[in-house]
């Protein structure tokens, strides 16, 4: 059964069983690896993604959940890395291992979509259920910042995600 959808800006339908979770679709049948698979259970962020422009965790939205919705992937948010949030990232250093960064990623983008002049103490509550196993909490946390000044005309200062911390 052709399961239809937007998928980063581009209408898609995947022929699958409507109960595959949506990360097996995107890696398995789209061949978007980006997402990444971590627990399974919704608990780790690695899946993240957005549909309809929340962030949410691929690993449990059944295809049949997505059917008319827009999701967008990591791979959907900027084809050069340009985006603020990926710019920060890098600025910042912010991946060790990588594995969790595309739901990282994802989740600040959909939180400072909806908070644009975050507090620091708002960045950790945002960004706290997604899991990285490096340790590379506050440089996520330094992103994070960084993105919302720049995305604010604020610039990208050496120091922007420092400054806020």
């Amino acid at each position: 059964m052709a399961i239809a959808f937007e998928l980063n800006g581009k209408q898609t339908s995947v022929d699958v069983d409507p109960e595959t979770p949506l990360l097996w679709a995107l890696r398995d049948t789209l061949n978007l690896t980006g997402t990444k698979y971590g627990c399974g259970i919704a608990q780790c962020g690695s899946c993240t993604v957005h549909i309809d422009g929340e962030a949410q965790r691929s690993c449990v939205f059944s295809m049949s959940d997505v059917a008319g919705k827009k999701v967008m992937t990591i791979e959907g948010l900027s084809a050069d890395r340009s985006h603020p949030v990926q710019l920060a990232w890098i600025a910042e250093q912010a991946p060790q291992c990588g594995y969790c960064q595309s739901g990282q990623i994802m989740t600040a983008v959909a939180f400072l979509e909806k908070h644009p002049r975050p507090t620091p103490a708002e960045v950790e509550a945002a960004m706290s259920d997604n899991i990285c196993r490096c340790g590379t909490a506050l440089r996520i946390k330094k992103a994070v910042l960084r993105a919302a000044a720049s995305m604010n005309g604020q610039g990208e200062s050496k120091k922007a995600g420092a400054e806020l911390l």
